[in-house]
């Protein structure tokens, strides 16, 4: 869903659109500020908030898809960026801007490649959220100031790329395939036929650029906390 912003001089008068906006956090007190952010910035029918991954995702089930999306990385039923993924896959027309206290450049390039409209860091000013809104309004993806272009990770983009091209039954079978489960047991889990598993484990490998399962399950990986983030000093 599109939406339209009016340009301002004063944020305090900023104006954002019908529809309505969902944020997902699970810390409260974050969760009610980002609440209050889109509130002051905005003109939203209504402000929704989920405290996981799978709350939102039913919301999502139950409503119009939002005109924006907030999302925080760190949540409790959420791996990496796997989650970011798996709310594209269900609101795909709905800009998503990631809302985190990780704001390492890897992590936001990764974010942005996965699917975020925008980036932003949490504390940020309200005139920060208003112009990430005012840019993706814009057509652009917003970048927080001192983020620098090209971090040398092109293979790493590459794969979590590939991996958010998966439709949500593909992504599914993949996780079980990383599950170490065989395709009967697939096709028993998901009620299909076991050609059916098969044709999609093809178009899987065929989307991931690999030859093997095995292969399939190491791209799998990329979406993990443990390949995204920085090294620790």
């Amino acid at each position: 869903m599109s939406f339209q912003t009016t340009p301002l001089s004063n944020p305090s008068e900023a104006k954002v659109p019908q529809g309505w906006a969902l944020v997902i956090d699970d810390h409260p007190l974050f969760c009610d500020a980002l609440e209050l952010t889109l509130r002051s910035v905005a003109n939203f029918d209504r402000v929704v908030t989920a405290d996981s991954l799978e709350s939102a995702l039913n919301r999502l089930a139950d409503d119009a898809p939002p005109s924006l999306i907030l999302l925080d990385l760190n949540l409790p039923d959420v791996d990496g960026l796997d989650g970011l993924m798996r709310l594209k896959r269900t609101a795909e027309s709905t800009p998503v801007i990631i809302v985190s206290s990780m704001t390492d450049n890897s992590i936001i390039a990764n974010s942005i490649v996965a699917g975020a409209q925008g980036f932003v860091p949490k504390h940020s000013h309200r005139s920060v959220f208003l112009e990430a809104i005012q840019t993706i309004a814009a057509g652009d993806v917003y970048k927080p100031a001192g983020y620098v272009e090209g971090n040398g990770a092109e293979n790493r983009e590459d794969h979590l790329s590939r991996l958010s091209s998966l439709t949500n039954q593909q992504a599914r079978i993949l996780d079980l395939i990383c599950e170490g489960k065989l395709n009967k047991q697939i096709a028993f889990d998901l009620s299909i036929a076991e050609t059916t598993v098969k044709a999609h484990v093809t178009a899987i490998m065929r989307k991931l650029g690999v030859q093997s399962r095995t292969q399939a399950v190491l791209v799998a990986q990329e979406a993990k906390y443990s390949k995204v983030l920085p090294t620790s000093d």
